[in-house]
């Protein structure tokens, strides 16, 4: 998927979440990204934003973020093969 596609489709979400308060809307953004992504578009998304993260709001940009260091504190890297977790 391309990272445009992946970026609006995670605005949405973010936009979704915006009017709690931004702690909450940043963790109910990565939460429903790492529940309802999968695991290769999560990696995508990361990679995105380790490549600069052209488009992402500031919201999805701090949820990605979190969710980098899941992946990294889970030991996976964000381009591993597709289908591994």
């Amino acid at each position: 998927m391309s990272p445009e596609k992946l970026t609006r489709m995670a605005n949405e979400i973010g936009k979704f979440f915006r009017h709690r308060p931004e702690p909450r809307a940043i963790a109910d953004t990565a939460d429903h990204i790492k529940k309802y992504w999968d695991p290769r578009m999560r990696r995508e998304i990361v990679a995105h934003l380790e490549a600069g993260g052209a488009g992402l709001d500031p919201i999805v940009r701090r949820a990605v973020s979190d969710i980098a260091a899941d992946l990294k504190d889970h030991h996976i890297h964000p381009v591993a093969l597709e289908g591994e977790e």
